[in-house]
């Protein structure tokens, strides 16, 4: 496995996927208490979304079919979408 595809498979499986599913537990908390928002509401449904779309990637990786730049472009993305959340 390539160094980029070592670097992804570790972002996704490590950092965002357990973000993910911890901010959707959090939401799941406030439907128990039913005191959901429109918004909380949409950002389950995007972060369920979310949540495929990066066991989608992690699939790929596994496959093994996919050039090396284009889990680059991935890898960088995702890097980009972290710095500014934490801008």
């Amino acid at each position: 496995m390539s160094h980029i595809k070592e670097d992804l498979k570790d972002l996704v499986q490590n950092t965002m996927i357990p973000e993910i599913e911890d901010y959707l537990d959090d939401l799941h908390k406030i439907l128990e208490k039913k005191e959901e928002t429109e918004d909380d509401m949409l950002a389950i449904k995007e972060m369920e979304s979310l949540l495929v779309d990066l066991q989608n990637v992690l699939a790929v990786i596994e496959e093994d079919k996919t050039e090396d730049s284009e889990y680059q472009r991935i890898y960088d993305y995702i890097v980009g979408s972290l710095e500014k959340k934490h801008d």
